[in-house]
């Protein structure tokens, strides 16, 4: 692994202005680093104001000042655009579907040590699609869409506790609050479509870490995560007061001119225009929403698809089709959580329950993308916080964290390809171990990011995702 750190002269990606026509930006280097503006969350509106982060150029910024989120080239020609990221809360198992051991079978109720047993997976395992890769039943959709998956088989982690594990797939670490992957791929690009937020997190529950798996940290607050809520209320408080809706207009630019002077008397201080913008932000989702949150448009065919009903905007479904949408209209980074995959015990009836509602969503979204040519430049991960045991006391499976299966698809990886391997029980890497940092590395080359030189100047030093690790897997690009 590297270990590099980034030193007083060390190049920074700093925010700069729009990528010329042609979106895929070449390789740049301005240079400069940012400063130390330590924005915060809790520092500039404390609630889902800050959080709306994304919009048209407000007016409190001169005409001659580039958007704080507008698209910025990337280091390198980039092989995908943007991410939908799917997040299995809880530790899904690795055994049980991306990596099955028949090695299980053979042991199976066999002492593993002390009370444990081995277990074997219920299961059964088949090569899929014309690639061969074998995986088990448990996700039957996601075996028609094999040929796209890019199975990494030998990831692990640091921690097999949630919250630090959650914390450390995200943020890249386990103890401290930094910023999220995803707010570090807005700091780094910007976004395609002002209008909109550039991270968006779908999230029915809290994950495990909370909202600081999206949160932006010492980075500029318009970069944090804008959570969707399913339900009658995708983004609470979005609609105007009744009565006041009429004199909204008004009162915004009201506020605006106020603003304008108010930073112009003091320098521009740049909470301030953060602050400005999460208003028009707001402003603008308020417009965008009926449309964007509408499937009327959408065919019966593609609704089939994904497993949505009309009217539905609660199930796993619409928020899969709901993330190809943000992603059509230029949201840079869209996650899904899905929760609770922690069955320490009845693993046939929880993964089976979780399985079926997150299968053919997910493979939908996939040949979605396909079939509209935006998988090529969209990339799709699956991850998890851990994988799960081979053996256990009872009928479940522990955490485990030495480890486990994640996967890519589209946005410049291999498709039917599987990477690295784990030992003939699933206990430890065998071939060819791929650390969290190495995952975080990869993403965002792929994105034509060095993650090196993606850094931010904060309390005197310069962060970046991946700490001081992190290698590029290069064995996955296509």
């Amino acid at each position: 692994m590297s270990s590099k750190v980034p030193g007083p002269e060390s190049t920074v990606h700093s925010p700069r202005p729009p990528s010329p026509p042609g979106g895929k930006g070449g390789a740049t280097d301005s240079g400069l680093r940012t400063g130390d503006c330590g924005l915060t969350r809790r520092r500039l509106l404390g609630g889902a104001a800050a959080a709306l982060g994304a919009a048209a150029l407000p007016g409190a910024l001169r005409a001659d000042e580039p958007h704080p989120l507008a698209a910025r080239p990337s280091h390198f020609r980039a092989r995908a655009q943007r991410v939908i990221l799917f997040f299995m809360n809880g530790g899904s198992s690795h055994v049980d579907s991306f990596d099955p051991k028949p090695r299980l079978r053979e042991l199976h109720g066999q002492v593993a040590q002390g009370q444990r047993k081995w277990v074997a997976s219920p299961w059964e395992a088949a090569p899929r699609g014309k690639s061969g890769l074998v995986m088990t039943e448990l996700f039957r959709n996601l075996n028609g869409v094999a040929d796209e998956l890019c199975l990494l088989r030998s990831m692990k982690g640091d921690h097999n506790d949630h919250f630090e594990a959650t914390l450390h797939m995200h943020t890249g670490s386990d103890g401290s609050a930094r910023p999220g992957i995803g707010a570090w791929v807005s700091y780094g690009l910007g976004t395609a479509n002002p209008n909109l937020p550039s991270h968006i997190v779908f999230a029915k529950e809290k994950p495990y870490a909370g909202s600081q798996t999206w949160d932006s940290n010492f980075l500029p607050a318009y970069h944090q995560g804008v959570r969707v809520e399913p339900g009658d209320e995708p983004i609470p408080n979005l609609k105007p007061y009744g009565p006041l809706a009429p004199v909204q207009d008004l009162e915004l630019k009201a506020l605006r001119d106020l603003n304008r002077r108010h930073a112009d008397e003091r320098g521009r201080p740049s909470e301030l225009l953060a602050r400005v913008l999460s208003f028009d932000t707001a402003a603008s989702i308020q417009n965008m929403a009926p449309d964007l949150f509408d499937l009327g448009k959408e065919s019966d065919d593609v609704l089939r698809l994904y497993g949505v009903e009309r009217g539905d905007n609660r199930s796993f479904g619409w928020q899969c089709l709901m993330a190809r949408r943000m992603a059509e209209r230029g949201v840079r980074f869209v996650e899904v959580f899905d929760s609770n995959w922690d069955h320490h015990g009845g693993i046939k009836r929880g993964h089976e329950t979780r399985a079926a509602a997150v299968d053919r969503p997910m493979a939908a979204l996939v040949a979605d993308l396909r079939q509209r040519g935006m998988l090529d430049e969209t990339l799709v991960l699956f991850t998890t916080e851990f994988g799960r045991t081979p053996h256990a006391p009872g009928d479940g499976r522990d955490h485990h964290n030495k480890v486990f299966t994640c996967w890519m698809a589209g946005g410049g990886v291999k498709g039917g390809y599987a990477h690295g391997a784990s030992d003939e029980t699933g206990s430890e890497p065998a071939e060819k171990p791929v650390h969290v940092h190495d995952f975080h590395a990869t993403v965002l080359h792929l994105l034509g990011l060095d993650h090196e030189r993606l850094t931010f100047r904060y309390a005197g030093r310069d962060f970046r995702l991946t700490d001081v690790y992190g290698n590029v897997v290069r064995d996955i690009l296509a």
